[in-house]
């Protein structure tokens, strides 16, 4: 959903016999809810209760995200979940990228049904990453990774420009994730396209190391780019998640 004023937050209280379960989902860094938006839509035409929120520093400038902690994208994240928690049974969180990341942490401190990723970033190819804090002083921004959609002519509604201030906010981020991993018990489904040039396979290698979850499956997704979401393998993301939802919250709701 958008507006003239830029990406606004999507929300459904859901209807039926899913009506009592949530799902709170998360769109990526420097992007918005639009790169969600057809996701979020179909799960609350399955009668769930969803809340999409747009993140902190998000959808405005990237000044604005620059000036931004990454405790406010999480708390932008976590309202969501407190909105469902008052009207819903059970709640799934799901995030897109650095959206995963805050997804793995929200399981790690409040009950989730599971958790469902796409293209989950936990880690940062470029070593200058860990040295944002430093270099954000003689370099404001650099040119942002966005629409890496293999699916032409769709715009996910991403900064143009990614601030490295806010590089050095994800670095932390990330890193607070991967420590907090051994305590997500949640069942977890993992959406990983085969090529993706925005987060690295140790990403999904870290996940798998220290996520404390029995239940971990992965799905690979061969014809789609990072912004999975939006791209040929959508529909499968959509089906597959749904089915997940539908098991792990089976017989949970009053």
């Amino acid at each position: 959903m958008t507006s003239s004023d830029g990406p606004v937050a999507f929300s459904s209280n859901g209807f039926g016999e899913h009506s009592r379960i949530g799902v709170v989902m998360s769109h990526g860094f420097t992007g918005s809810p639009v790169s969600l938006l057809a996701w979020a839509r179909y799960l609350a035409d399955q009668g769930y209760a969803v809340r999409l929120p747009l993140l902190a520093g998000h959808g405005t400038t990237w000044q604005e995200l620059a000036r931004t902690p990454w405790q406010s994208w999480y708390a932008s994240y976590e309202a969501g979940y407190r909105e469902l928690e008052g009207s819903t049974d059970v709640i799934v969180a799901a995030g897109l990228s650095m959206g995963g990341a805050l997804a793995l942490r929200l399981a790690s401190l409040h009950p989730v049904a599971g958790v469902v990723v796409v293209n989950p970033g936990l880690t940062i190819a470029d070593p200058r990453a860990r040295y944002a804090g430093f270099l954000k002083y003689v370099m404001r921004s650099v040119p942002a990774i966005a629409n890496n959609i293999k699916k032409e002519g769709l715009d996910e509604g991403a900064y143009s420009r990614t601030p490295v201030a806010a590089v050095g906010q994800l670095y932390r981020l990330f890193w607070e994730t991967v420590e907090r991993l051994p305590s997500v018990t949640a069942p977890a489904l993992v959406f990983r396209s085969t090529v993706d040039p925005v987060v690295p396979e140790t990403s999904i290698e870290v996940l798998q190391q220290r996520i404390g979850s029995a239940e971990l499956e992965i799905v690979r997704l061969e014809n789609s780019y990072h912004v999975a979401t939006m791209d040929h393998d959508a529909q499968l993301i959509f089906e597959r998640s749904a089915h997940f939802i539908e098991h792990v919250t089976a017989g949970s709701t009053a």
